[in-house]
């Protein structure tokens, strides 16, 4: 089942599709982190401003050096030693839809640590797209029976795992800059 489902997610974001889909935090909404048509689908459904940035999930450590132009030393070992999933703000993005990319030329990407994500990001080949999946302003759902009507119909496909997301809670943040400086923007 698993298999499929990541047949029919992958298909649709080739496609520039929207997906909704189990994350290793919240469920998300997803799409082709690379396409900036799809990028603007999601800021649509969501009807939130495209100032505000998106997080990006990646498969691997190979994939995050390939969108980052320097991955700072000590992004390895947040990543190695993080309790809980945490998303990283990166210098200088690359190889990504440009309405992704946050006014001061930074990034939010995570390294995914479920494994439904790993394998559909690698059968897809490249990052995706996770964002809550709320409408903003709204409170973040934390359980699939908690999404609005409004996001359900707003996606073209809806990943049937529904008991897959067991950590209903956002991500941790931190922004590491190229000289140095940490800041965390949300435990």
């Amino acid at each position: 089942m698993i298999q499929k489902e990541i047949q029919s997610a992958s298909d649709v974001l080739k496609k520039g599709g929207l997906i909704l889909y189990p994350t290793d935090t919240v469920w998300g909404i997803g799409c082709d982190a690379t396409n900036e048509e799809a990028v603007k689908k999601v800021y649509q459904l969501k009807k939130r401003v495209d100032s505000k940035a998106l997080i990006c999930l990646v498969a691997n450590q190979a994939m995050l050096e390939r969108h980052v132009t320097e991955v700072p030393e000590v992004a390895y070992d947040i990543m190695d030693l993080a309790e809980k999933p945490t998303t990283i703000v990166f210098d200088q993005p690359k190889e990504i839809a440009q309405n992704l990319i946050a006014k001061d030329n930074t990034l939010a990407i995570r390294v995914a640590s479920d494994k439904f994500c790993q394998y559909l990001i690698n059968k897809f080949g490249k990052p995706i797209v996770s964002t809550s999946a709320n409408i903003s302003g709204f409170p973040t759902p934390k359980h699939f029976k908690e999404i609005s009507p409004e996001i359900l119909k707003g996606v073209d496909y809806v990943v049937n795992l529904p008991d897959e997301n067991k950590n209903p809670f956002p991500s941790s943040i931190i922004k590491l800059s190229n000289d140095g400086q940490v800041k965390v923007i949300r435990e």
